[in-house]
């Protein structure tokens, strides 16, 4: 693949030759479709359209999804499922994230011909890549912020998420950050709430930070959601900053490419993106986004931290998908630092950790846990030493079975939790 060139993985299901629908995907999203128009010049085809660079039958399969072009053409029947990679011109669509997302994805979701196509993965060159931002913190900005040289990233998710006032709110920080915490955030429901508005949520929150801090010298992460239309979300991220704050959090699939790369050129917060949402986009093996693309998406946004969901959570992605989005996280696009955080969130307690770490092989994340942490029978402050406990035991290659009988925050949360 040249630097002239960007490649996008499929997968795909149609009952017509598999070739022939490739070649449709290819037209349909460059020069405008699979046979020749009028202006459609031999040197406008070898400048602009795009090309199947490969094509792997994987066999026949019961359609997916019902087509009524299909219908309509008397083509009902089994489908076969095949695996297309396309390379498509960078001039087509030049520095412009939405247009790529449209390029790549778009129509191609409508296309009569097929019973199915998922979008799984997105090459692009470094060259190209270059010239999307890049997160501004990151992993190790991450850890610098919060003061966390090594180990994963102990946070919690504020709870309740809503009916807090500001006020509460603040006072439920300032227990948390006294449990020990490294990062805290809202939940992606509680952004601007009528009870607990951002104007005062955020002073509340910050003093209460701050107080923290200047007792201890423990600088706690706050991913602050302000997630709304982009004038809101500049004013309130300008808010955080001007309350010492360091992070915002946003809901990426509903506010929009645009949105949050309106954001990250307006401040230097970190970004905290949440993924609500994506289930959407990606639960049908056969439809949609995969996590490998859609967070190559997300990176050129310039977010600085990506959910994962978690090791034997509470949704419905696998283990091995959880743990497959997380490396993805942490591998770089191309010859820069360019990864982003893996926010490992949902049903996560300290039995959880020591799966998490075998399978990931490392710390360089955030383990976010709610009721893990604040339902522990010893209160936060003992759900916040299980857990660091367990990644001390597991980071250094101990039992856990020994180190429970050493370390009571981890014994009562394994009688507790693991009943659960």
């Amino acid at each position: 693949m040249s630097d002239q060139h960007y490649e996008a993985t499929y997968l795909i299901e149609t009952p017509l030759p598999l070739e022939k629908v490739a070649e449709v995907m290819a037209g349909e999203q460059s020069c405008g479709t699979f046979t020749r128009v009028e202006g459609e010049t031999d040197e406008l085809r070898a400048r602009a359209r795009a090309e199947v660079v490969s094509l792997r039958d994987l066999g026949e399969v019961e359609p997916s999804m019902h087509s009524a072009w299909l219908d309509r053409k008397g083509l009902a029947g089994r489908s076969r499922r095949g695996e297309v990679t396309i390379r498509f011109p960078v001039a087509n669509v030049g520095v412009n994230l939405s247009t790529l997302a449209a390029t790549v994805a778009g129509n191609l979701f409508d296309l009569g011909e097929v019973t199915g196509l998922r979008l799984e993965a997105l090459r692009l060159p470094g060259a190209y890549r270059k010239q999307y931002p890049l997160p501004p913190h990151g992993v190790a900005g991450t850890r610098r912020l919060t003061g966390v040289g090594q180990g994963a990233l102990v946070g919690s998710i504020i709870k309740p998420n809503v009916g807090l006032s500001a006020d509460e709110t603040g006072a439920l920080v300032a227990r948390l950050c006294e449990a020990g915490l490294d990062f805290i955030k809202d939940d992606e429901i509680s952004a601007n709430p009528a009870h607990a508005p951002l104007q005062a949520r955020i002073p509340a929150v910050m003093a209460a930070v701050r107080r923290h801090r200047d007792r201890t010298g423990k600088n706690v992460m706050v991913a602050f959601n302000i997630t709304d239309e982009t004038d809101a979300m500049r004013r309130h991220a300008d808010l955080v900053a001007k309350e010492g704050g360091s992070c915002v959090m946003a809901s990426l699939n509903w506010c929009g490419f645009s949105g949050i790369e309106t954001l990250r050129r307006s401040t230097d917060l970190v970004l905290h993106g949440h993924r609500n949402g994506y289930g959407a986009l990606s639960r049908h093996p056969a439809l949609g986004i995969g996590y490998l693309a859609y967070q190559t998406l997300w990176r050129l946004a310039g977010v600085d931290h990506m959910h994962v969901h978690g090791l034997g959570g509470k949704f419905a992605q696998e283990d091995a998908e959880v743990v497959a989005s997380a490396r993805d996280c942490l591998t770089p696009l191309c010859d820069v630092d360019d990864r982003v955080m893996p926010a490992f969130s949902s049903g996560q307690w300290a039995g959880t950790v020591e799966e998490t770490f075998r399978a990931t092989g490392t710390s360089d994340l955030l383990f976010m846990a709610g009721g893990g942490i604040m339902a522990h029978p010893g209160g936060p402050a003992e759900g916040v030493a299980s857990i660091r406990e367990a990644w001390r035991a597991v980071e250094a290659g101990e039992s856990l079975d020994e180190a429970r009988a050493r370390h009571k925050s981890l014994a009562d949360a394994y009688t507790f939790f693991g009943k659960h």
